[in-house]
């Protein structure tokens, strides 16, 4: 599977700071500070992309487009602009593919409206006992075929992405401008599902569920199940106009609401919206020139992975401040990534922990002479499998 542009080591002190606030944690105060002191050496040895979006507070649902100068770098939207449009008006729609009758034909139709027309939607994103967060999604193909993207975070100082072609630059607070190679942006909607959604039913079943209502338009609602109850599920409501996406919702295994993504504002036009024309593209970043690193291959591997999972990443790396050598590897299906770290039990800063909250899980098992810590976005039980499942490499 080719993974392009992501977070591709998690932000785990981010992680843990918002199990802290959102959940009840029921562990001996001596672990948890040796636990979070073993996150802060691992995410400064192991950072490799700017920090997770920050959960800021929302005041509105959507907000109107940013305005950039030509002549400077693009910068984020201002916050305080007026909200968009609540509902999405047919007149603004164009249609792309007027009979689809499969779940993939239709997603078919996502994937070719989100490649190929000019889109301007803003959404929000939800948790339970959380504020929302508003962001402002555009597309557009210029006249001679360029392909660009802005994602726009719009609460706060805000955080934005700008993807030409195959180049995403991100535009944060207190961080340089920089650029990396990449495909899709970054974003709340995973990009193989809206890019390459056929790669996600080696995992993922799909079930047709029929008509809907959302935000005041006829839907078609897709099921999204994982085929060995592993992970979350999924429900999907696409415009049956367009083939856009409107709501995105993720579910526990009990069928609880855990997030929410819902469409508040959906504009497709004949002509790429003004605000591509204003953007410099000299002046974007160059793209950061990633060398590969030489280092030894880990000398474990992990035996059990949920359907569809693979290894997209893998490394080891030497702390710069304790001189430990942390291992890891990344696995992914397309719509959950999942992070292995392991180290020898005698550099354990702390002894087992589980943290959770609704969505995320951070494991951490000691067995032998062996720690290892399991991150992702998967039920407990998930997670506790594959840590127990690790099992050392055959000698070659």
């Amino acid at each position: 599977m080719k993974i392009d542009y992501r977070n591709i080591v998690p932000a785990l002190l981010v992680l843990v700071r918002v199990f802290l606030a959102n959940v009840k944690v029921s562990i001996r105060p001596r672990i948890l500070i040796g636990a979070m002191t073993y996150v802060v050496i691992v995410s400064s040895g192991l950072s490799f992309s700017s920090a997770a979006q920050e959960n800021e507070s929302a005041q509105n649902t959507s907000s109107e487009s940013a305005q950039t100068s030509s002549s400077t770098l693009p910068l984020p939207a201002d916050a305080s602009q007026t909200p968009s449009q609540a509902v999405p008006q047919a007149t603004d729609l164009v249609v792309v593919n007027a009979h689809p009758q499969t779940t993939s034909d239709w997603l078919m139709q996502l994937s070719e409206v989100v490649k190929t027309q000019n889109f301007e939607v803003a959404f929000v994103q939800s948790r339970a006992g959380r504020e929302t967060i508003p962001f402002l999604w555009r597309h557009g193909v210029l006249e001679d075929g360029t392909s660009m993207e802005q994602l726009n975070l719009q609460n706060g100082p805000g955080r934005e992405q700008i993807r030409v072609n195959g180049i995403v630059s991100v535009f944060e607070p207190d961080v340089s401008p920089y650029s990396l190679r990449s495909e899709f942006i970054n974003g709340p909607i995973p990009s193989e599902l809206l890019h390459h959604p056929e790669r996600l039913k080696s995992g993922y079943e799909f079930v047709s569920v029929g008509r809907a209502r959302v935000a005041g338009r006829p839907a078609q609602q897709i099921r999204i199940v994982s085929r060995d109850n592993s992970r979350f599920s999924y429900q999907l409501w696409l415009d049956e106009d367009s083939g856009m996406v409107l709501k995105l919702n993720m579910l526990d295994l009990q069928g609880g609401l855990l997030e929410q993504i819902q469409v508040t504002s959906l504009k497709i036009t004949d002509t790429p919206d003004e605000y591509f024309a204003r953007i410099n593209q000299a002046s974007l970043p160059k793209p950061m020139a990633l060398t590969q690193k030489q280092s030894r291959q880990p000398n474990w591997e992990v035996k059990y992975l949920p359907n569809g999972m693979e290894e997209v990443r893998g490394d080891t790396r030497r702390l710069a401040l304790t001189g430990q050598v942390v291992e890891y590897k990344m696995y992914s299906d397309g719509l959950v990534d999942v992070s292995v770290y392991v180290q020898p039990a005698k550099d354990a800063l702390g002894g087992d922990l589980v943290l959770r909250n609704d969505l995320s899980t951070f494991l951490t098992l000691t067995d032998g002479n062996t720690q290892v810590t399991v991150v992702g976005e998967i039920p407990l039980q998930t997670a506790n499998a594959i840590a127990t499942s690790l099992s050392p490499t055959a000698e070659k």
